[in-house]
C-alpha cells in the first residue's frame, strides 16, 4: 500500500525578485564594507552570497520539482529542492568558520571603522531583507524555501545588530566591536546552517518525517473496520512536503469489494490524521 500527500506549488517569481534585490545588496556591502573598513560588513556579504546562492539553487529546484516523472525519475524530481538546500546549507557552515577565522585576527589587531557609513547600510539592509523574508514566508513552506527564508531572517536580525553596534563605536571608539558583531554573525550562520543539514539529510536517508510516530500511524490503520494487522511498516519523504507510507495490512477471507472499501477508508483516515 502507498499513500502520497502533496504540497502546494512553489513561488518562481518571489525567488526572481529576491535574487535581484539579493544580488545589488551584496554589492553594495562589499563597496561599503571596504570603504568602512568593516569587517562586519563584509561578513554580510559573505551571509547575503550565501543568501543569493540559496535564492539561486531554490529557483533551480523549483523547476526541477515541477518536472512530472518519468521511466527513469518514477518518483519525479521531489529531492531537487532538498539536494538544493542541503548544498546551501553547507556553504552556509564554510562562510561561518572563514568569519570566525577573520574575527579572530581582527580582534588581535583592531582597525579603524566607520561606524556612520557601517549603520547607514546595515539599515538598508534591514529593511530589504525584511521584505525578502516576509515574501518567502507568504510563499510556501517547503523546506528548500524555508532554508531559504531562515537565510533572510537571520540576515534581518544580524543587519540590525550591526546598526546598534556601529552606534556603539560612535559612542565608545571601541573599533574591536565590530570584529565582536561578525563573531555573532558567524554563530548565527553556524546554527542556522546546521538546522537545514540536519532536516535535508534526514530526508535522503529516507528517515521517519519529523513530527510522525510510527506507533501513532500504525493504531490509526488498526483503527480502521476491516483491519486485522498491520506490519512492515515505513514512511519517508520524498521531498519536505511529500511524504509516502509502505505497510502490509492483513484483512478477513472478503469479496474484493469489500477489501476496497478498507484500503479507502485506510487512505482517508492517514490523510485526515497525518
Amino acid at each position: 500500500m502507498h499513500v502520497h500527500v502533496h504540497g502546494a506549488g512553489s513561488p518562481t517569481r518571489v525567488l526572481k525578485i529576491s535574487l535581484g534585490l539579493t544580488l545589488a545588496y551584496i554589492l553594495l556591502l562589499v563597496v561599503a564594507g571596504i570603504k568602512a573598513h568593516s569587517l562586519a560588513l563584509l561578513s554580510e556579504a559573505g551571509h547575503n552570497l550565501s543568501d543569493f546562492l540559496a535564492l539561486l539553487l531554490s529557483l533551480i529546484a523549483v523547476y526541477f520539482q515541477s518536472r512530472p516523472a518519468n521511466a527513469s525519475k518514477t518518483y519525479g524530481y521531489q529531492r531537487a529542492g532538498v539536494l538544493a538546500a542541503l548544498v546551501n546549507a553547507s556553504s552556509l557552515v564554510v562562510v561561518s568558520f572563514f568569519i570566525f577565522y577573520e574575527a579572530f585576527r581582527r580582534l588581535q589587531h583592531p582597525e579603524h571603522v566607520r561606524a556612520g557609513l557601517m549603520m547607514w547600510v546595515a539599515g538598508a539592509g534591514v529593511a530589504m531583507n525584511g521584505a525578502i523574508a516576509l515574501l518567502l514566508y507568504r510563499s510556501g513552506r517547503d523546506v528548500n524555501i524555508r532554508s531559504a527564508l531562515l537565510h533572510e531572517v537571520g540576515d534581518t536580525l544580524s543587519t540590525a545588530a550591526v546598526i546598534a553596534g556601529g552606534w556603539a563605536i560612535l559612542a565608545s571608539g571601541n573599533y574591536w566591536i565590530d570584529s565582536a558583531l561578525s563573531l555573532g554573525i558567524a554563530v548565527l550562520i553556524l546554527w542556522s546552517g546546521f538546522g537545514i543539514v540536519r532536516e535535508t539529510l534526514n530526508i535522503l536517508l529516507e528517515g521517519t518525517p519529523r513530527g510522525m510516530k510510527l506507533d501513532r500511524i500504525e493504531s490509526a490503520i488498526r483503527s480502521v473496520q476491516g483491519v486485522n494487522d498491520v506490519h512492515d511498516l515505513h514512511v519517508w519523504s520524498l521531498g519536505s512536503e511529500t511524504h509516502a507510507l509502505s505497510c502490509h495490512i492483513s484483512i478477513e477471507d472478503i469479496p474484493p469489494s469489500i477489501s476496497e472499501r478498507i484500503l479507502r477508508d485506510v487512505k482517508e483516515r492517514l490523510l485526515h490524521d497525518f
